[in-house]
C-alpha cells in the first residue's frame, strides 16, 4: 500500500488536536497523504438520515459541522503540511466508522480520550476500542498529564520495541524498525523476565543495555538475563539484516513487562507493542495485558500493531 495515508481521527478536542499533530508529523516524514477524519455527531447524522428519507430540497443540503471547519483552521496555521491533505466526516459508530477507515491506512493516530471523556479515565473507551479491532497499527497519544519528557535524538528519543522473543509477531517486530529508520534513531528492544522464587529478598536489576555492535556478556549476568539477551539477539537478525542503518540496543531486566516498557515511554519517541498474546488470542477483538496495561499509563505515544493474515501486509512496511 505506497500511498497509504495516515489517518488522524479528530473531534476538536485537545486530546485530538495533539494527536492530529503528531499525526502530521509523521506523514511528512514518511511522505504519506494525511487523512483528518471524524465521526458526525448523533444529531448532524439524524439530519442527514430525515433529509434523505424526507427528499425535502427546501431543507439545506449542508449541516453545521464545527469539528470539520475548526480542524482546517488549525491546520490553516501549521508550518507545513502534507502534499495531500483530505477530510472525511464519517456517519456511524465512532469505532466502526474508524476501523473501516483504517482499512485502507497506513495507520490510525488519535488521542487517549475524546471530548467527552472523564478526566479521571486514563484511556477513553473510542481509543481502546480501535486498539483493540483495527487492521492497521493504532498510535494512542497520551492526554497532557501523562506526556513524556524531552527524548534525547534527533528525533526526540528512540523507538521502544516490547519483545518477547517466542511469541512477538513480525509485523510488531517490523513496524518497530520501520519507524525508527524513518525517525533516523534507534530501537531500543525491551524484554522482561520472571524473578525466580527465592528464600531471600531480590533486588530489581537495572537494565542491561547491549550497544548496537552486539550481545556482549561480561559473565556477570544471571542465567534468565543471559538467555533472555541471547534469545533476543537471535529473534533480531533478520530485521538487523533488513534494515542495518536501524542502531539496536538490548535491554532485559526481572520483573513485569509493562512496568519496564511505561518507564521506558518517559524518554521515547514511540512504544511499539503488539496486540495479542499469540497464546490466548480469540481473534481480532482481544488486546493482550502487556499492550492494555502500557495504553494506560505511558508517558508517550504508543503503537499496538496487530498481527496480520499470512501474505498480507501493513502500509507500514518499507524496505
Amino acid at each position: 500500500m505506497s500511498n497509504a495515508p495516515v489517518v488522524a481521527a479528530v473531534d476538536g478536542s485537545d486530546h485530538s488536536l495533539k494527536a492530529l499533530e503528531w499525526a502530521r508529523t509523521e506523514a511528512l516524514r514518511r511522505g504519506a497523504p494525511l487523512v483528518v477524519a471524524h465521526v458526525l455527531p448523533d444529531s448532524s447524522q439524524l439530519y442527514a438520515a430525515r433529509r434523505s428519507s424526507l427528499a425535502d430540497p427546501s431543507q439545506p443540503a449542508e449541516y453545521a459541522d464545527p469539528v470539520g471547519e475548526h480542524v482546517r483552521d488549525v491546520l490553516a496555521g501549521a508550518a507545513e503540511l502534507p502534499a495531500e491533505v483530505r477530510y472525511e466526516a464519517l456517519e456511524g459508530s465512532v469505532p466502526e466508522a474508524l476501523r473501516v477507515t483504517a482499512e485502507e491506512a497506513l495507520m490510525v493516530v488519535m488521542g487517549s480520550r475524546g471530548r467527552g471523556g472523564f478526566a479521571a479515565l486514563l484511556l477513553g473507551s473510542n481509543s481502546r476500542a480501535v486498539a483493540s479491532s483495527a487492521v492497521c497499527p493504532v498510535v494512542v497519544v497520551p492526554h497532557a498529564q501523562r506526556s513524556a519528557e524531552a527524548g534525547d535524538g534527533p528525533s526526540g528519543g528512540r523507538v521502544v520495541l516490547g519483545l518477547h522473543a517466542a511469541e512477538t509477531a513480525d509485523d510488531v517486530v517490523a513496524f518497530a524498525f520501520a519507524e525508527a529508520a524513518a525517525r533516523g534513531t534507534t530501537v531500543q528492544v525491551v524484554s522482561a523476565y520472571a524473578i525466580p522464587p527465592a528464600p531471600v529478598v531480590v533486588v530489581d536489576a537495572p537494565f542491561q543495555v547491549i550497544p548496537p555492535e552486539g550481545l556482549a556478556d561480561d559473565g556477570n549476568a544471571v542465567p534468565a538475563e543471559r538467555e533472555m539477551l541471547r534469545s533476543q539477539t537471535e529473534r533480531l537478525a533478520p530485521f538487523r539484516a533488513r534494515w542495518p542503518q536501524v542502531p539496536v540496543e538490548q535491554a532485559a531486566a526481572p520483573g513485569d513487562a509493562a512496568e519496564r516498557l511505561v518507564t521506558a515511554s518517559r524518554s521515547a519517541a514511540l512504544v511499539v507493542v503488539g496486540r495479542h498474546h499469540p497464546r490466548r488470542s480469540l481473534g481480532s477483538l482481544m488486546i493482550g495485558s502487556v499492550a492494555h496495561a502500557v495504553l494506560h499509563h505511558a508517558h508517550g505515544p504508543v503503537a499496538v500493531v496487530p498481527t496480520l493474515p499470512d501474505g498480507a501486509q501493513h502500509g507500514a512496511a518499507p524496505v
